[in-house]
């Protein structure tokens, strides 16, 4: 429904960014979460008008403060979008510690973060709409990966049992699981190994942004009560799950 609130971590750079922009031109109010880079989300509500709202996903106390800061702007938090996410890749011979904790807390654990501090109110109100961002690395693996893979693949399970606690009350838990999408950190590959990953995709492309986008607003819809627990992906026939 037109003027629900929608938050979005991660959202103001990459698949973020366009779901943002999505739910925005579909009606939605919509909160940017970003974690550090002040003059992308400064440009990025300049452009948009959408706001960006900074805090670390990965701290507890901190989206307690996040989401209270967007709940006295905008309103109680009606969707959820679980987007961000960060690598820190290695072989785990060569991974530190700090880069595996790191992702792990960034990419899985936000989600709990945000889902325990927006869930009593979407329970309160017998309506909630929550899409995590999983990836086809969480699916099939990734070599170096074994961090973002983890963490990925937690969040598939995460909505899979939360789908199963929000359905009685109106809150439906989804995940989408992109393949490789045409973003700043897919471009940051180098070239000759992109090329080798873009001869293993079907339809022989990387993805877009707005591929994705548009699978957020198909499972936030009013409309899309009965679709609950599932995982969307969206990998341009990749890896068929």
């Amino acid at each position: 429904m037109a003027g629900r609130v929608a938050v979005v971590t991660g959202g103001t750079r990459g698949i973020g960014r366009a779901i943002s922009q999505a739910l925005k031109a579909a009606g939605y109010r919509v909160a940017a979460n970003y974690g550090g880079n002040e003059e992308v989300a400064k440009a990025f509500t300049a452009e948009t008008g959408i706001p960006a709202y900074r805090f670390d996903v990965a701290g507890f106390a901190a989206c307690q403060e996040g989401v209270k800061r967007i709940v006295a702007d905008i309103g109680p938090v009606e969707v959820l979008v679980n987007n961000a996410g960060i690598t820190r890749d290695a072989t785990i011979h060569r991974m530190t510690f700090e880069q595996w904790n790191e992702v792990i807390q960034t990419n899985l654990a936000s989600c709990f973060n945000m889902c325990r501090v927006v869930i009593e109110g979407m329970r309160e109100r017998n309506f909630g709409r929550i899409v995590n961002i999983g990836s086809i690395n969480g699916q099939a693996g990734q070599y170096g990966q074994v961090n973002y893979a983890a963490a990925k693949s937690g969040i598939h399970g995460f909505t899979k049992a939360l789908a199963q606690e929000g359905a009685a009350k109106g809150i439906t838990v989804n995940a989408i699981a992109p393949g490789y999408i045409d973003t700043e950190m897919v471009r940051a590959v180098p070239p000759n190994v992109l090329e080798k990953i873009v001869a293993r995709i079907p339809v022989g492309r990387l993805g877009s942004a707005d591929e994705i986008a548009r699978g957020v607003l198909f499972l936030v819809a009013d409309e899309g009560g009965f679709i609950t627990g599932s995982t969307l992906s969206i990998n341009g026939g990749q890896h068929m799950y």
